[in-house]
């Protein structure tokens, strides 16, 4: 928080500058150098778009609709792709603004870092820029508002991070209640679950790992079930986290052989059940069930119940195949839209937040600039 300090008082300083110019401004002033340095102008409105990594499958789907609707909104924009590199996006992020751009829309980085954000903002301030953020959390838990309620022209578009959690675990537990007695593939009783986690500090990550636990439990000792077992009892965590911080495919599909070596139906321990932050990963950890002859999409194969969340166009085709058992729609097209509603405003010269009152805002922290799309559970068609 030290640096986040230094930049209020930055801030402060500039507004006070700014006061003692327009009070001394009816007399000859000696001209002086500006505090800093403007940036280049273009000769058209012009919106800057940073993603933290076109990799990602969700980002790539809201990158897919936001193009189409700045491009429909006629509305020139530069995108940069940061490949999960805060530094790289840092850099970008001085680019844009020394390029002219109006806006800054921003997929940070290092989400949850209340510092990162602070500065953004900081180098947005002194251009007097707008900055757009999205889809991941800009603020640490117990931070809400030290960026979002401290600069006049910041939004955030995302979601609540409790709810897909909670829509997550509420469908684990349904369908254990249902199937449990064909999950439970050694007959102990009880269900051996792993879980995928994405990033350390992303608040989507933190919640959605705790609350699809908590909510399954909780619908299974209503049903007279055990609660879940992690498979490993040894573990601290009670998740396997990508140490990328990129949710990926990868990670999980590495972490998911390596497991299966050691827990498995020969020895009479096989993970039973699979929870993921992300589709990405509940992609990778598939692949390496099927690796060893499992999640098919056959009558003659077991299928491990795998979850996820996102509802990408590829975890709705493994649903579809049976091979992946559900996942949480977190709406990437709502998203993009919105962020888009908010660019057109600050374009025409209205107010950013102008005309956005259907969206549910943070209300538990008071934050009318933090804007949320509902998740909900997916339904095939």
């Amino acid at each position: 928080m030290k640096r986040i300090w230094i930049n209020r008082l930055s801030v402060c300083l500039l507004v006070c500058l700014a006061a003692i110019g327009t009070a001394a401004c009816s007399q000859p002033q000696p001209q002086t150098a500006e505090p800093h340095t403007p940036a280049v102008q273009t000769d058209h409105y012009t919106a800057a778009v940073f993603y933290y990594d076109y990799s990602d499958a969700y980002i790539a789907s809201v990158r897919s609709k936001l193009t189409r609707d700045l491009v429909n909104a006629g509305i020139p924009y530069m995108e940069f792709d940061a490949a999960s590199s805060q530094s790289a996006q840092n850099g970008q992020i001085d680019d844009a603004i020394s390029r002219g751009a109006d806006i800054l829309i921003v997929n940070v980085v290092q989400s949850g870092n209340t510092d990162v954000a602070d500065a953004i903002c900081l180098k947005a301030y002194r251009q007097e820029i707008p900055v757009i953020f999205f889809n991941r959390p800009v603020e640490e838990d117990g931070d809400e508002g030290v960026v979002l309620d401290f600069y006049k022209d910041v939004a955030f578009v995302g979601t609540d991070p409790a709810e897909g959690g909670h829509i997550q675990g509420n469908m684990i537990g349904s369908y254990l209640k249902e199937h449990y007695s064909e999950v439970d593939l050694n007959g102990d009783g009880s269900i051996s679950y792993t879980l995928f986690k994405g990033q350390a500090s992303n608040a989507e990550a933190i919640y959605r790992t705790k609350y699809a636990v908590e909510d399954a439990d909780a619908i299974l000792e209503e049903a007279g079930y055990p609660p879940l077992q992690y498979f490993n009892e040894n573990s601290v965590d009670n998740f396997q986290l990508d140490l990328t911080g990129k949710w990926s495919a990868s990670a999980a599909h590495e972490y998911m052989m390596s497991n299966l070596a050691r827990y498995n139906e020969e020895n009479g321990n096989m993970i039973e059940l699979i929870i993921c932050n992300n589709d990405n990963m509940a992609e990778g950890a598939i692949k390496a069930l099927q690796a060893v002859g499992y999640n098919l999409g056959t009558d003659r194969c077991v299928t491990i119940p795998v979850f996820g969340v996102d509802a990408t166009d590829a975890a709705k085709q493994l649903i579809a195949e049976g091979k992946m058992t559900g996942t949480v729609v977190q709406d990437a097209e709502g998203m993009a839209e919105c962020v888009c509603r908010l660019t057109i405003n600050h374009e025409q010269g209205l107010d950013l937040l102008e005309g956005m009152e259907e969206y549910e805002r943070d209300t538990e922290h008071g934050l009318n600039s933090k804007l949320y799309i509902p998740y909900e559970e997916y339904i095939p068609e």
